[in-house]
């Protein structure tokens, strides 16, 4: 054993003198050629796969484009018939030029704010034109909170009604359009990301199976804010300041109790209050009054004949619509006119060829024609896309029938209702 250890000493003695320690060093990493071959070989091979996949997505695409292009609606031909010749004949109520939406699906706060710019001159002769975004933005608070409330169960989109404006600006009140234009990058409205963001957000709150309301709507008001601007606490208004609130009510002077909402439906007694069902009465407001058909078109002619304005709401995808036109009317294929009443108009709404698609505001009234071909016909002030493509940017000519059959709700100042609300107890 001595022997042994002797030896391993010598050596490493020897080692260490003339220097053969062990060393490391890089070299060039070895690829071993088949591999390698065979992985050039896979990738040429997904090359040529995803090069296919490129042309037939290229294909698609062209398709798909090309089938856009050329997709076709059903529209009448407007020959022989007789509609106003512009918006300068009609009997006008006071209204601001028409104001476009863009891509946001806030129609309910264009039209309504429309129609409370125009009470606002009926009743003070003052023209103030009002920001639709400072509503938008509580609205879309409050639905929020309804969403957390509700763990999830309500309706959460860009649509509403005319009577959510007058619930909202009775907590915050209204200001002029140039104090919040709701505009921050753009100079056109633009809802879509914002709308997902908000949307994707609950989402997640729903998934996870959090609720804490604070919280969530502080986030909402993050995005909110980023998009359409912080809403001010306060502002200047003719040197003075003041408030959203105060403005509404001392500038403004407009009572918000006055205005009524209707609908005409057979689904409940006619001369009673219900809801009206559809996905944009999201908190489901049960304060419609119900009247039949013919006293419902009666209450919308009376008030623009009288230099009152109405806003209303309902179906804008008939073929008898077109904005190219600058008009809207039912055509006998769709349904003779001595049919439309009461029974077919429940059944559209019943089988959702009639839908709440739209709020429009009618500012103006013209009879034309003589003897039984007398006709009414309705001036409507309108934010969508489709009232710019024709001659009168933003205004639309609705035909007595087009209201009677298509429209559903409407609200107008309770002036127009004084007897009729006599029967409803």
């Amino acid at each position: 054993m001595k022997k042994v250890l002797t030896v391993l000493v010598v050596i490493l003695m020897v080692s260490t003198l003339f220097g053969q320690t062990d060393k490391v060093k890089y070299i060039k990493r070895y690829y071993d050629p088949v591999l390698k071959e065979m992985r050039e070989q896979a990738d040429h091979e997904k090359a040529i796969e995803d090069s296919i996949t490129v042309e037939i997505r290229k294909r698609q695409k062209e398709r798909k484009d090309k089938e856009r292009e050329e997709k076709k609606s059903l529209r009448f031909e407007f020959k022989g018939i007789k509609k106003p010749k512009s918006p300068d004949v009609f009997e006008k109520a006071f209204h601001f030029p028409p104001v476009p939406q863009y891509r946001t699906g806030t129609c309910w706060c264009f039209c309504t704010t429309s129609f409370i710019e125009s009470e606002i001159y009926r009743l003070t002769e003052e023209k103030i034109k009002l920001s639709e975004m400072h509503t938008v933005y509580y609205e879309y608070i409050e639905k929020v909170r309804r969403y957390v409330n509700e763990r999830g169960d309500s309706e959460f989109g860009q649509g509403s009604e005319s009577n959510a404006v007058f619930r909202i600006i009775k907590e915050h009140g209204m200001v002029p359009i140039d104090v919040y234009p709701g505009l921050i990058n753009n100079d056109k409205h633009e809802h879509s990301h914002m709308f997902d963001e908000i949307n994707n957000y609950l989402k997640y709150i729903n998934e996870h199976n959090y609720w804490d309301e604070n919280e969530i709507i502080s986030t909402v008001k993050i995005i909110l804010n980023k998009y359409l601007g912080v809403p001010p606490e306060s502002f200047k208004y003719k040197g003075k300041k003041t408030t959203p609130l105060n403005f509404m009510n001392k500038v403004l002077k407009i009572n918000l109790d006055d205005y009524i909402d209707v609908m005409s439906t057979s689904s409940i007694p006619f001369y009673t209050k219900g809801e009206f069902k559809v996905p944009d009465n999201w908190w489901h407001d049960e304060n419609y009054y119900n009247v039949p058909l013919d006293v419902w078109y009666k209450i919308i002619k009376d008030a623009v004949k009288r230099g009152y304005t109405v806003a209303i709401g309902g179906d804008v995808s008939e073929p008898g619509y077109n904005g190219f036109e600058d008009a809207a009317f039912v055509p006998d294929f769709d349904i003779p006119q001595q049919y439309i009443n009461q029974d077919s108009r429940e059944f559209r709404f019943y089988n959702h060829s009639t839908a709440d698609d739209h709020g429009i505001h009618i500012v103006g009234y013209i009879t034309i024609g003589k003897g039984n071909k007398k006709r009414d016909w309705f001036l409507i002030k309108d934010s969508a896309r489709s009232s710019r493509h024709g001659k009168y940017k933003g205004y639309y000519f609705y035909r007595d029938d087009y209201i009677k059959l298509k429209m559903l709700t409407f609200t107008v100042h309770k002036d127009m209702m004084k007897k009729i609300l006599k029967k409803f107890g």
